[in-house]
């Protein structure tokens, strides 16, 4: 049985409505966002705020996660699970952040800004045309009814900033769907972490930044990182970006 929260050194994750708990790989996703996307601003010398949005927000992790690095930014969530919702809404309250966060409740597909946004990031629902569960949120938050992966990148075209950046965490299994969705939607993939469990594991997860491919993005940089060692130790990549979140490192 899962926790009922999840204690950060700067925040807490209350869990125990949200079908979505926390993961290590969204820690470690979360974590990799913050740190990319603000050694992009330190390069550019970039001082003002963005303007950032969370599609399925769910306990509100990664917004936590990135507004703790931003002291900038104002961040936008999306959430359609009422639970989901209310939990996220209590985490970020509670949170240094609250003045920079905004939690919608909302079916992404019908979202409506008054503005485009220079970052998006979302860990989407995972599994399409799988088995499923008899828990309709745990169903809304694993399984891609709600929210397919096309309709994803469709929503991220309308309301991405051209020059802006987005990133996904997926399972790697779909890592040949993602490249040829992001054909069709004119993106191009500007760096891929191939993430496993351990060194002794085959990779499981994929962490992805994307940009319009009219903005002259280069070569996609292809990277991996493993979460533990061969003796279960936590590796130093895995530490290098969670040592500011995690209690004990």
């Amino acid at each position: 049985m899962s926790n009922s929260y999840f204690q950060f050194k700067q925040f807490t994750i209350w869990q125990e409505r949200a079908a979505m708990k926390v993961t290590t790989d969204a820690c470690l996703f979360g974590a990799w966002v913050a740190a990319i996307t603000n050694s992009e601003k330190l390069t550019l010398r970039q001082a003002q705020g963005n303007n950032c949005l969370d599609i399925g927000t769910g306990t509100g992790l990664l917004a936590l996660m990135y507004a703790q690095k931003d002291p900038t930014t104002l961040i936008d969530t999306l959430e359609i699970d009422k639970y989901a919702f209310e939990q996220a809404f209590e985490n970020i309250s509670a949170s240094p952040w609250s003045d920079r966060i905004q939690v919608i409740h909302t079916d992404a597909k019908e979202f409506v800004s008054t503005h485009k946004y220079d970052i998006i990031l979302s860990n989407p629902p995972f599994y399409e045309n799988e088995l499923k569960s008899d828990d309709k949120n745990k169903n809304i938050a694993h399984h891609s009814d709600a929210l397919a992966l096309h309709e994803l990148l469709s929503i991220i075209k309308k309301k991405l900033q051209p020059g802006g950046s987005f990133y996904l965490l997926l399972p790697y299994k779909r890592h040949k769907e993602i490249r040829e969705l992001m054909l069709q939607n004119e993106f191009t993939i500007t760096q891929m972490i191939l993430v496993r469990q351990s060194v002794n594991h085959d990779f499981f997860r994929i962490m992805l930044a994307g940009k319009f491919k009219a903005d002259g993005s280069g070569e996609t940089m292809v990277e991996e990182i493993a979460i533990t060692d061969n003796k279960g130790q936590y590796t130093s990549g895995f530490v290098s970006l969670l040592k500011d979140y995690y209690l004990r490192l």
